[in-house]
């Protein structure tokens, strides 16, 4: 064939922006130091809180540390490794699916639309076991409604535009926040405390079952996006060369919404909506260990849980005895790098204009 058609200028670009350059060796030392970390991180929070535990007397089961230890602070301690994990992941899934850097699953909608259908079906659901188990079941429905609906308003002339998504993903969870005001007036008090844990986020205690079912939703979730790597690296460079390459857009897109919202609907059923996870974890690994998805997917994993369990951390600690919504700690954290990500995506628009 000769000639230089459409697919041949598009493979250097492939080649360059990721795929090339990630080796088994690169693959395997990035993930054994994200999963050593994250390991790290999970055994320092598990030891240090409001009361600092002694591994000695968890293991003699002498006092009560044990009993805190296996009933307090692991529940709790995985929990926060889990939504961290999911949370990092969707955003390290969304960011090359809709070629927007600056996506993650609470400023684009996702986190809005999960927490709305988890309050509502806080209001109508029986207390108890039943309502408890299936709430990540039904917040995952609310995130796939909110992810389709931000992606069809966000379309400009048939293709999403970065920051009309964002600005859609805003008013989304503008009105998903004020609906969700509208459903804690209507309840009785009980109910109404469990309303206002979403809206400030934070990690609660959970029983074991329930972690073991959010579990089981996270796996799934991650694995279906691992698999969709090498599409979401050709997806990033935009929908003609993917296409070209081979890519069912169609398709790849709509499995990685649907593991997206999976992800992110276990982990808002569970803890609110927990702000800039999804954007702060892929970023940071981005720069340290490459743009290639083989590896940031599931690093990712890794680091959005050893980054979750350690706010949390600081959160127990910061102010003990008495403690801090997690969410507030990422919120913190997360809002001034958000803005600086977007006055470095701003910056050089301007200049090109000039």
């Amino acid at each position: 064939m000769t000639g230089a058609g459409p697919t041949t200028t598009v493979l250097p670009a492939v080649q360059a922006w990721s795929g090339a350059r990630l080796t088994a060796r690169s693959m395997r030392n990035g993930l054994l130091a994200t999963a050593v970390l994250a390991s790290a991180v999970v055994v320092l929070a598990l030891l240090f809180g409001g009361v600092s535990l002694s591994p000695s007397r968890i293991v003699s089961g002498i006092g009560p540390d044990r009993l805190i230890f296996l009933h307090v602070r692991l529940p709790r301690v995985l929990l926060a490794a889990w939504v961290g994990a999911a949370l990092a992941v969707a955003g390290a899934g969304l960011q090359p699916m809709l070629r927007n850097p600056l996506a993650s699953p609470d400023i684009i909608g996702v986190s809005g639309g999960a927490a709305l259908a988890a309050v509502v079906s806080l209001a109508l659901l029986p207390v108890g076991f039943f309502g408890e188990m299936f709430v990540p079941l039904i917040a995952f429905a609310g995130a796939v409604a909110s992810s389709v609906i931000v992606y069809r308003l966000s379309l400009v002339r048939g293709r999403a535009e970065p920051y009309t998504q964002i600005l859609v993903g805003v008013i989304f969870n503008t009105v998903a926040a004020s609906l969700i005001l509208v459903v804690n007036a209507m309840v009785d008090l009980l109910r109404s405390q469990s309303i206002v844990f979403w809206l400030m986020g934070g990690i609660e205690l959970h029983s074991y079952r329930v972690l073991v079912l959010v579990a089981v939703l996270i796996v799934a979730g991650t694995l279906v996006l691992i698999r969709e790597s090498p599409s979401l690296n050709l997806l990033a460079l935009g929908d003609e060369g993917a296409e070209q390459l081979g890519v069912d857009i169609a398709a790849s897109r709509r499995r990685v919404f649907a593991a997206s919202s999976l992800l992110v609907g276990a982990a808002v059923s569970l803890t609110g909506v927990i702000t800039f996870v999804g954007l702060i974890v892929p970023h940071v690994l981005r720069r340290i260990l490459g743009s290639d998805s083989r590896l940031l997917v599931p690093a990712s994993f890794f680091g959005g849980a050893a980054f979750l369990v350690l706010c949390d951390l600081v959160a127990r600690v910061a102010v003990a005895p008495s403690e801090l919504p997690v969410g507030a700690i990422t919120a913190l954290t997360g809002g001034p790098f958000f803005v600086y990500l977007l006055r470095r995506r701003v910056r050089p628009m301007n200049e090109s204009e000039q």
